[in-house]
């Protein structure tokens, strides 16, 4: 397979990463759209996306794409971009069922001269120490002769409406030097930011998993700083904005760090690195920093509740925002979680309000009935976790009337002046 127009395409797994890439694709090619989940195929045949990337008119514009969970319509295809989610276990370390499940399913339909490119995150090897037995054992074709593999990994930031996949140059990578070249052209058919042909898929794996592990560990250093200057009595942020008038000063902020890439990646990184006999510090300190801030905030809620007369045990707080970021409905790996818990441990009555979280989806995953709607002059606290847009054009005053007489305002995410709450990170 030399040229781009020789490649008949279809994208395996449309969630965040998916989706985008086989809308993008089909606006000028026909592409194959396979999920597992049927009622994905339907919503999405609906011009309903749940992940809230890609809106109605920009479904309808992908005019090549087919969606579908029959997996028959892969025998078409001689180009499989596999996008599913590499999560981690209980035990924090890698989860690499769905990428296994993936790879057998793609490997009954390779033929002469396919191609299999990865997007999903793992460590650097995974894709040919992992994948490629996968697929020669089920195909019977022999790597790099019968077929090819590539790794391009994903870059989509989930609720950003500023960097789309289009204006995010996309690296690339092939396992020989012309499927190098095959696989960076046909990116760059729909990249207009440009691409960065890697030098090999380990580079390009590697180049990945380190690209959030620097934000987590920067972020990792940030939250430990706020634990130090709350034990000083300083505001973070107000340190954070001194220190950020210095041209290289990096602007990280605190808070939690969950989500299904800078809170999972980093273990992949050292699960690597530990196989190989080294065992990292820095990375997991960060880790175990970002990991206990859940723990951390609902400690300092509980310590400012009692200097103010607050009896913790059995009062209301109003936690607003449970997804693990802002303007965003992904409930995975989100550690507000990890504060709604400590406070249920310490026996206080907590509520949760998200208007970005789907209902269904917050009692199947995490347990929790999400309001329909907020009491006012009912809580004794009320924290705001998530720094969705709502929240911001409600403002603090209005916030507000949702506490008590004598309530504290807990503004996690800084979306709000010093003066307008009680607590900040």
């Amino acid at each position: 397979m030399e040229k781009n127009d020789e490649i008949s395409l279809a994208i395996i797994g449309l969630g965040y990463v998916g989706l985008p890439l086989a809308a993008e694709f089909g606006k000028n090619r026909k592409v194959v759209g396979f999920d597992i989940n049927p009622e994905r195929i339907e919503s999405l045949k609906n011009f309903n996306d749940s992940t809230q990337e890609l809106t109605k008119s920009e479904l309808k514009s992908s005019k090549g794409l087919i969606l579908s969970s029959d997996a028959s319509l892969l025998s078409e295809c001689n180009c499989f971009i596999i996008s599913v989610p590499t999560p981690v276990d209980i035990d924090k370390k890698p989860d690499l069922t769905p990428l296994i499940s993936a790879s057998n399913l793609v490997a009954k339909y390779l033929k002469k001269d396919s191609i299999v490119i990865y997007e999903s995150t793992v460590y650097p090897g995974a894709t040919e120490e992992v994948c490629i037995p996968v697929l020669e054992q089920v195909s019977g074709l022999t790597f790099n002769k019968d077929f090819f593999a590539g790794y391009s990994p994903e870059r989509i930031n989930p609720g950003d409406k500023s960097h789309r996949l289009t204006d995010i140059t996309k690296v690339t990578s092939g396992s020989t030097q012309e499927i190098a070249k095959v696989i960076d052209d046909l990116y760059a058919s729909i990249i207009s930011a440009g691409t960065h042909m890697a030098s090999s898929i380990k580079v390009a794996e590697a180049a990945k998993v380190i690209e959030n592990t620097q934000r987590d560990v920067n972020i990792g250093l940030v939250n430990e700083l706020a634990i130090i200057f709350d034990k000083l009595d300083i505001d973070t942020n107000e340190v954070l904005s001194a220190a950020g008038t210095k041209w290289n000063f990096l602007p990280f902020k605190p808070g939690l760090v969950g989500g299904h890439c800078i809170g999972v990646d980093p273990y992949y990184l050292t699960y690597k690195a530990q196989s190989l006999g080294y065992q990292p510090k820095i990375i997991l300190a960060g880790r175990s920093v970002n990991d206990g801030m859940g723990s951390y905030v609902a400690s300092k809620l509980i310590k400012k509740m009692i200097s103010v007369d607050i009896q913790p045990k059995l009062s209301r707080v109003l936690i607003l925002g449970m997804t693990f970021k802002e303007n965003c409905p992904d409930l995975r790996n989100t550690r507000v979680i990890d504060i709604y818990t400590e406070l249920v441990e310490y026996e206080l009555e907590v509520d949760v309000y998200d208007p970005w979280a789907d209902a269904n989806q917050a009692e199947s995953y995490l347990g929790i009935s999400l309001l329909d709607s907020i009491d006012k002059n009912y809580y004794h606290a009320v924290i705001v976790a998530v720094a969705h847009d709502d929240f911001k054009q409600m403002g603090a005053d209005t916030i507000r009337e949702f506490g008590m007489h004598n309530h504290l305002l807990f503004d996690l995410k800084s979306i709000f002046s010093i003066d307008e709450s009680d607590l900040r990170l």
